[in-house]
């Protein structure tokens, strides 16, 4: 009996161990499975593009953005790579949610010269979750 609890102790904390140093998952991993997903359980609903931001680095929007325009954000540290934000909204039951979605590595499903803001666009969201959505994924697009 004490070396049956002994090797349970013993599991547990080998499989802690494990958790606690395990290698994080790549976010440009997790972001495909999110898409992935999105698309294939997700209701469509009409929504409007608000704006497309391109930064430096980090994909954080700007603060306080003009609504529909065009913004540039100031470059971030050296050696990051161009990131495309475009941002959205969509209204479902009487709530709007605006939100974007990182289209980096998605260029092909997009023609980025024709975004505008105040188009509309198809927006997958995730009926349970309905703050949770895209625009575009790897084999679908709603920017008409």
């Amino acid at each position: 009996m004490l070396v049956g609890a002994a090797a349970l102790v013993a599991a547990v904390a080998v499989a802690a161990l494990r958790q606690y140093y395990r290698k994080p998952d790549d976010p440009e991993d997790e972001e495909r499975r999110r898409r992935s997903q999105l698309n294939q359980v997700g209701r469509i609903v009409e929504g409007l593009v608000v704006e497309l931001v391109e930064s430096q680095g980090s994909v954080a929007p700007p603060p306080a953005p003009a609504m529909f325009s065009r913004h540039k954000a100031a470059p971030g540290p050296s050696g990051n790579s161009l990131r495309r934000l475009v941002r959205y909204s969509y209204s479902i039951a009487g709530v709007t949610y605006e939100t974007a979605q990182d289209v980096t590595g998605l260029e092909e499903r997009l023609c980025l010269e024709r975004i505008a803001s105040g188009q509309p666009a198809s927006v997958k969201y995730d009926p349970s979750n309905p703050s949770n959505s895209i625009l575009v994924a790897d084999d679908w697009s709603g920017l008409h």
